[in-house]
């Protein structure tokens, strides 16, 4: 039992609409919220100190005590939060095989300002710039690489996917609650970014077509990294402000890889090259 929790019991409930309206991305930027789906994601958002506005929860679902012990600290602290049934859960939920609770967060409590203030210390030498990635499931794998590879900021171009989007933030796995994003930036707003401080030492463009291999790049200075489109590549923009164009050295005449993978790699090759340099 939840009873800290209301019951909803209509499909037509006007909250059960309000969630099935952020699946679309115009319903989230007239809300100006996205959702989140999952017992992970909910406890990820507890852990950030991230407080959401509304929680639907099917109590058969909820077995476990720290998530249960989350909802009812919300609960407390003015959050709505709802009983629904498998039933109406499921009308809700984007996911093909919906986890028993859901919630809704408001995009102004994840704001990059907000979460640069959050992250404190180590200087972060790397800045990802994302180029038209276009499928949410590589968008939501660069994401959750570049916080485990402690990006300091991802700057997405107009045409990427929606970083809101439910199956972006799925794959991202709590990395819209930690990783400040700014989203829309043209390549002017892009450049006066690198440009600020602290100086941009190199722009590199991941490219197939590249005439350095990534382990030749010193990652440890402050790099900006720029993965390119899936189908498409690197935009001409893109490549025009590179200041070195690195390849993936493949074996069995594999062309490309996974925009996920590639920017994994790299990125963790900077990883690498931070942890060799902190060790001498």
């Amino acid at each position: 039992m939840l009873p800290f929790a209301h019951p909803i019991t209509s499909l037509h409930n006007a909250k059960v609409a309000f969630v099935r309206s952020l699946h679309s991305g115009k319903g989230r930027k007239a809300a100006h919220a996205f959702l989140i789906e999952g017992p992970h994601l909910i406890q990820e958002a507890a852990r950030a100190h991230i407080r959401p506005d509304l929680v639907m929860v099917d109590p058969a679902a909820v077995t476990r005590g720290p998530l249960k012990a989350s909802l009812a600290f919300w609960a407390d602290d003015g959050v709505e939060v709802f009983t629904v049934s498998a039933e109406i859960m499921e009308r809700m939920s984007e996911a093909q095989t919906p986890q028993g609770v859901l919630a809704v967060v408001a995009q102004d409590r994840v704001t990059p300002e907000r979460l640069v203030g959050q992250r404190q210390g180590r200087f972060r030498p790397l800045v990802l710039v994302l180029d038209d990635i276009s499928d949410p499931g590589n968008a939501g794998t660069i994401l959750r690489s570049a916080l485990a590879a402690d990006v300091d900021i991802v700057l997405l171009t107009p045409n990427c996917v929606d970083a809101f989007a439910p199956k972006v933030v799925r794959a991202a796995s709590g990395a819209h609650f930690h990783l400040p994003l700014r989203l829309d930036q043209s390549w002017n707003a892009i450049a006066s970014h690198l440009a600020g401080a602290p100086t941009m030492q190199q722009v590199i463009v991941a490219d197939a077509a590249g005439d350095t291999d990534y382990a030749a790049i010193d990652y440890t200075q402050r790099t900006a990294i720029i993965i390119g489109n899936e189908a498409h590549g690197p935009s001409a923009a893109a490549r025009a402000r590179a200041t070195r164009h690195i390849r993936i050295p493949m074996y069995n005449h594999v062309e490309s890889l996974n925009a996920g993978i590639a920017a994994s790699i790299i990125l963790f090759e900077g990883v690498r090259q931070r942890r060799a340099a902190d060790a001498q």
